[in-house]
Formats: structure tokens, C-alpha cells, sequence
């Protein structure tokens, strides 16, 4: 009785088998809050702040699913590397956790900038408006999201799609579709802001077919079991 407790912890973990819905959770939050944003910023909002009083409530829930959407893209890139298991490569995982954490973080500061400029418009307006802190801001929105981490979402789609191509763990049109993302988010962001939303899209389609392979496997080791 006294070696249960080590029993117990000597139990190896294992990656739940409904870990791949935290990537349909990262992707519908994500791509709510990003419309959100897209709708209710106006695009000549560098020179006006009437935007913020009027879609402050909007804005407020989309900055609020923020930090949920990116535990669940935690969960995600852990699923992702549990698929890869030993075929796991130290060159190409520096550039997977290197690219995504990086996402997440120019993701999170954006989202910290835009409901801090909220935050100082609802307790002083005038001296928001009147002052080069809004301008700064907005520019620094643009610039994190826009820029620096819609292609770190590149880079991290095009090493995933690169892993896949070589190892086969996913089907070779999901590694092309991987491709195509990459090459839009990298080049097509600077044309049209609704791209955006490609990355979601890609990581909903992608957490859907892992469960569908991950049920088709389960299935068949069932069926090996029932042989034995």
C-alpha cells in the first residue's frame, strides 16, 4: 500500500485524445475577434478616436477572447508536436516554437496596446485625441499585427508545411494548402487586411484533419485488438 503513490507517479503522460479541439477554439475566437477588429476600426483612423467611443463594447469582447485564443494555440502547437513525436527534428522544432511563440506574443501585444488606447480614451478623451500617444499607438497596432506577426504565422506555417512534406504525417494536399497559406500570409497581407483571417482558417482546417486521422488510427488499433 505504502507504493501506490509511486506507482501512480511514475504514470507516463499522455496527450489527451480531444487535444486537437484547442485549435478549433483558437480559430473561431480568433477569427471573431479579428472581424471584429476589421469592422469596427476604420481605416483612416490614424487622423480620428470618434472609433473608439463608438465600438468600444465590440472592440472590449474581441480583446477579450485574446488571451483565450492563445492558450488554446498552446494546445495546438502541442498537438502538432505530439504528432511529430520521434521524427521530431531540433532545426525544424527551433523554428516551430521559435515562429509561433513569437505570433502569440506580437498577438498578445497588440491586443495589450489597443485596450490600453480604450482604457486612456474612457478616462480622458481630450487629451488622448489631442495628443501623439494615440497616433504612436495606432501605427504600433498596425505594425505588430500587420506586419510582424501575420508573417511570423508565415514562417510558421511554411515550416510545418516542409515538415509534412517530408515526413508524410499529413496528407500532401494539406501540406500544399500549408504552402499556399505561407506564401499569403507573407506576401498578401501587405494588399489586403482580410487576410488576417487565412491563419485561423488554416489552423481550423488543420485541427480537423488531425482529429479525423487521429479517429482513423484509434479505429484501427481497436481493430488489431479485437484480432488479438
Amino acid at each position: 500500500m505504502k507504493y501506490d503513490h509511486i506507482h501512480i507517479s511514475q504514470r507516463p503522460l499522455r496527450t489527451p485524445r480531444a487535444a486537437a479541439i484547442a485549435g478549433i477554439l483558437f480559430a473561431m475566437m480568433q477569427i471573431t475577434s479579428n472581424v471584429i477588429f476589421l469592422v469596427s476600426i476604420p481605416a483612416d483612423s490614424y487622423y480620428q478616436t470618434d472609433w473608439l467611443e463608438e465600438q468600444a463594447r465590440n472592440i472590449t469582447f474581441a480583446l477579450g477572447l485574446v488571451p483565450f485564443a492563445g492558450i488554446a494555440f498552446l494546445w495546438f502547437m502541442g498537438v502538432l508536436r505530439d504528432r511529430l513525436g520521434h521524427l521530431e527534428d531540433q532545426f525544424f522544432s527551433t523554428l516551430f516554437f521559435g515562429s509561433g511563440l513569437l505570433y502569440l506574443a506580437m498577438t498578445f501585444a497588440t491586443a495589450a496596446i489597443a485596450g490600453g488606447l480604450i482604457t486612456v480614451y474612457a478616462v480622458d478623451s481630450d487629451l488622448l485625441s489631442n495628443s501623439d500617444f494615440y497616433m504612436f499607438g495606432r501605427a504600433t497596432i498596425y505594425k505588430f499585427n500587420s506586419v510582424f506577426a501575420i508573417r511570423m504565422a508565415g514562417m510558421f506555417t511554411i515550416v510545418l508545411g516542409t515538415i509534412w512534406f517530408r515526413t508524410q504525417l499529413m496528407p500532401r494536399w494539406m501540406a500544399l494548402f500549408t504552402f499556399f497559406s505561407a506564401l499569403t500570409l507573407l506576401i498578401g497581407i501587405s494588399f489586403y487586411p482580410w487576410i488576417t483571417l487565412l491563419f485561423p482558417i488554416w489552423v481550423l482546417i488543420t485541427s480537423i484533419c488531425v482529429l479525423v486521422l487521429n479517429y482513423r488510427y484509434n479505429q484501427e488499433q481497436d481493430g488489431v485488438t479485437l484480432e488479438k
